[in-house]
């Protein structure tokens, strides 16, 4: 119901304003004709007066462009017949040539009305295809507070090559990041492929490096599957797998080729967990990759974030990287969900607006166990309240 009235007050807000724009090329035509009525019959204002339904289109459809340009016309009539009269050929050729200028604008401002809806279509369904491919992140699960981020390089798109999905299993939170190489429509159908595997194998698989041999299994399927004869050998991914245990102070995690995350202590401190990964998946020779496990601490209250390299490898005008841990470090001590927003803007701000690669983030914010008790309800009767 909140939602319904948020729309239907954005619509009549939306109404409202372009019936005061109107105002603007209705004033114009009123005033360039009593300006032209006001002058000597050897100054001519007419032919200004098709700035009026060029204006139009900006802010109002076909229709009421075409209003505006007969009013704009009619103004025109009106000047002939009391300042030189009608049939005059100054006046003549000035009539024509506003009805045919009107005419070209009506025709512009319908196909821009054209074009607007359909991109208005192709947004909706990309975002239909984007909560499809990947479902939206709990805020909370098991013992942590989640938040993420993703920026797609195409223009107009809301997704693209980089993915990521989360699970629980057994007491523990397992978390995949990963990146397609490539970018935009390409890349989504193998984004759909590890996603799947994913969530279907996470629950199968005691440990992660198993469960990375299972996904490589998936990819490399894929690629004798699908790949483009062209792409053979092109294709791969890399993956990042996460496990956090409800109870245990650690995180679990094996790469296969993927960058490290960030580890965000309280106080500005941030280190970068070492890795032993293994070849990204679906590169071919590296069946029966034997892949690590790594175990590091993660206490409550640290945040571990998780990126794709387009991130770090968003350029600024002067071809500098991303400096990601030296700018993540002044905000060490921020809920994910501003975490994101800090990102997000200075990120943007630093490639100019526009990223040449998917970018994907994820903030994982381990909280105390009597908040998680306290948030999933198991605090005893007996346990004192705040």
């Amino acid at each position: 119901m909140g939602s319904w009235q948020s729309s239907a007050a954005g619509l009549r807000q939306s109404w409202q304003s372009s019936h005061a724009l109107l105002l603007l090329p209705v004033l114009l035509i009123l005033v360039i004709t009593v300006a032209d009525l006001r002058s000597p019959e050897d100054i001519h204002l007419g032919p200004t007066l098709v700035i009026a339904p060029a204006l139009t289109p900006s802010f109002a459809g076909p229709r009421t462009t075409a209003l505006v340009g007969a009013l704009a016309v009619t103004a025109q009539v009106l000047i002939a017949v009391l300042h030189g009269g009608l049939t005059t050929a100054n006046h003549i050729v000035q009539i024509v040539t506003l009805v045919l200028l009107s005419v070209i604008v009506v025709i512009y401002s319908a196909v821009r009305e054209r074009r607007r809806a359909q991109l208005a279509q192709v947004r909706t369904v990309a975002e239909a295809a984007q909560h499809v491919l990947m479902w939206p992140l709990p805020e909370h699960i098991g013992p942590l507070r989640i938040a993420s981020l993703y920026l797609a390089a195409e223009d107009e798109a809301q997704i693209g090559g980089d993915l990521y999905a989360a699970t629980r299993r057994d007491g523990e939170v397992r978390v995949l990041i990963g990146d397609v190489r490539g970018k935009g429509l390409s890349a989504i159908g193998e984004a759909a492929l590890l996603l799947g595997a994913f969530r279907e194998s996470a629950h199968r698989h005691v440990t992660l490096p198993d469960l990375a041999a299972a996904l490589e299994q998936s990819v490399q399927r894929y690629a004798a599957d699908l790949e483009p004869v062209e792409e053979a050998g092109e294709r791969f991914v890399t993956a990042l797998l996460v496990e956090i245990p409800d109870e245990d102070p650690v995180t679990r995690m094996t790469s296969c080729g993927h960058p490290p995350p960030l580890l965000l202590s309280p106080g500005h401190a941030v280190t970068v967990p070492s890795l032993h990964p293994s070849p990204p998946l679906g590169v071919h020779g590296t069946g029966g990759t034997e892949h690590t496990l790594d175990v590091f601490s993660f206490e409550p209250g640290d945040t571990l974030l998780l990126y794709t390299d387009g991130v770090v490898e968003a350029r600024d005008a002067q071809g500098r990287f991303y400096p990601l841990a030296e700018r993540v470090a002044q905000w060490t001590d921020a809920a994910p969900e501003a975490l994101m927003h800090h990102l997000r803007r200075d990120l943007l701000a630093h490639v100019g607006g526009r990223l040449g690669d998917d970018a994907a983030l994820i903030a994982l914010h381990r909280t105390p166990t009597t908040e998680h008790r306290r948030h999933h309800g198991i605090l005893g009767h007996g346990a004192a309240r705040p």
